[in-house]
């Protein structure tokens, strides 16, 4: 990065790309803040839309000109109830960067994931996320390609009452884990989500 050298974030936020005076296009951090000088996006790259032309036509050493940090969707290490993530395809990437973060910093995890896509091509992170529930014996991964999210979320916590849930995705996918966790008990504002379409 050249202006600023370095950027200070959370991890979780995401970057506003400029590409003309009404069309700007939101992007989530995918690096840690352990890595101020380098910042690493990851999109979906989708046919026809302008951020993916962008992306496709970018040069490795070009200019990017961007805004940032926004977004409040970040982990909150204070908080003492039980971290439930849940993510759906390119949703993953601010949730894979607070869980790096959190690994980075050795903080003590034990949270569980559930991380859906159309397949296995559409988890992102895939690998890392096994390695990481490799490694930490706290953190539960449960990738879904088939069935119902809030049916795998509803079969994985018997009690969501002392639990904070990150959700990112599509709306409706994050409209029905909310509704499904508040029918079981959980307050309405320990649900945090990021909509992603």
């Amino acid at each position: 990065m050249r202006d600023p050298a370095e950027l200070s974030f959370e991890a979780g936020q995401w970057v506003s790309v400029p590409f003309g005076p009404k069309k700007v296009r939101a992007y989530s951090i995918a690096s840690t803040p352990r890595s101020p000088g380098r910042l690493t996006l990851c999109a979906d790259v989708a046919p026809g839309g302008i951020g993916s032309a962008w992306f496709r036509a970018l040069a490795v050493g070009q200019a990017v000109e961007f805004k940032a940090p926004f977004g409040g969707f970040a982990f909150r290490r204070d908080d003492p109830r039980r971290p439930l993530f849940v993510a759906e395809e390119i949703g993953i990437v601010p949730i894979r960067a607070m869980l790096a973060d959190l690994d980075e910093t050795g903080f003590d995890l034990h949270a569980t994931l559930v991380y859906r896509g159309r397949d296995r091509s559409w988890l992102p992170y895939d690998d890392e996320l096994v390695a990481l529930a490799r490694r930490r014996p706290g953190f539960a991964y449960h990738p879904l390609v088939s069935g119902d999210v809030t049916a795998a979320v509803d079969a994985l916590v018997a009690d969501p009452r002392d639990l904070v849930a990150y959700v990112s995705g599509g709306g409706a996918m994050i409209d029905a884990v909310r509704e499904g966790l508040m029918a079981r008990g959980l307050d309405r504002k320990s649900v945090r989500w990021e909509k992603f379409w």
